[in-house]
């Protein structure tokens, strides 16, 4: 923000027009008769309209010209899919569209990777919620959701889980007086950011193991067996047994 004026995109959105809603369906019209400069027209008249949608997805980290630009593609594809024969006015039909091109760009764009299967059983999920919801007037518990897709309601647990965007640990939930409670103080009881920071390096070097040193780990330090007892049942000396055992615990502590 400069003197007042919000640039975004490089445009100084103090001066952009603003179209009274008679002059939007005349342009409407003239677009669809192929005029392109109308178009043009519709789209600088109309940018207003997606700075307002913008300002709603501000503050959860994304660039607010990369969230303008992808809100600017829904009001491109709104004008052009836009039917004047429908009594409805033309900001009402483009909001829920540049609302969903900006979604869509987030959710594509998460920094968490989720695959395209669990995605589809996602929206199919929040399908059958509003379904259900225009149905019984109420709320659907996951497992309602989960009969309606005959599918188990652990699968619909995770789909639904991983589309809600990610917070980080650090991100305060109250502060008062200048001390603030942030969410990594209500992950667990006794555990910090150490403590899981350390118990995923961990996984991570058990994973690296080969799957004999994985076995005597097991059995060593779950099943509490000793050298010998283990080397009589994988079949190999007790020695051999203690030398796996040095190398592996040696690979996870470097």
């Amino acid at each position: 923000m400069y003197n007042g004026k919000v640039m975004i995109c490089g445009v100084d959105t103090s001066k952009l027009p603003l179209l009274k809603e008679k002059e939007k369906e005349a342009l409407i019209i003239r677009v669809k008769d192929g005029d392109s400069l109308a178009r043009d027209e519709l789209i600088n008249g109309n940018l207003r309209l997606v700075l307002s949608v913008v300002q709603r997805f501000l503050g959860r980290g994304e660039n607010p010209d990369d969230l303008f630009q992808v809100g600017c593609i829904g009001l491109i594809k709104s004008i052009d899919n836009f039917d004047i024969t429908q009594n409805v006015k033309f900001s009402t039909y483009a909001v829920p569209m540049i609302i969903g091109e900006i979604r869509r760009y987030l959710r594509d764009n998460n920094s968490v990777k989720v695959s395209r299967s669990i995605k589809d059983v996602a929206y199919r999920a929040m399908q059958a919620k509003e379904r259900i919801i225009a149905a019984t007037q109420k709320e659907p518990t996951v497992s309602e959701i989960a009969k309606e897709l005959d599918l188990p309601r652990e699968d619909v647990v995770v789909a639904l889980e991983s589309i809600v965007d990610p917070v980080s640990l650090y991100e305060p939930v109250f502060s008062e007086n200048g001390d603030s409670v942030y969410y990594l103080d209500q992950v667990g009881d006794k555990n910090d950011d150490k403590n899981w920071l350390c118990e995923i390096a961990m996984r991570d070097a058990i994973s690296r193991l080969s799957l004999r040193e994985k076995n005597i780990l097991s059995l060593r330090f779950i099943k509490g067996k000793t050298q010998m007892e283990v080397s009589n049942e994988i079949g190999i000396s007790q020695a051999q047994v203690s030398r796996l055992e040095k190398n592996a615990i040696d690979k996870i502590k470097n």
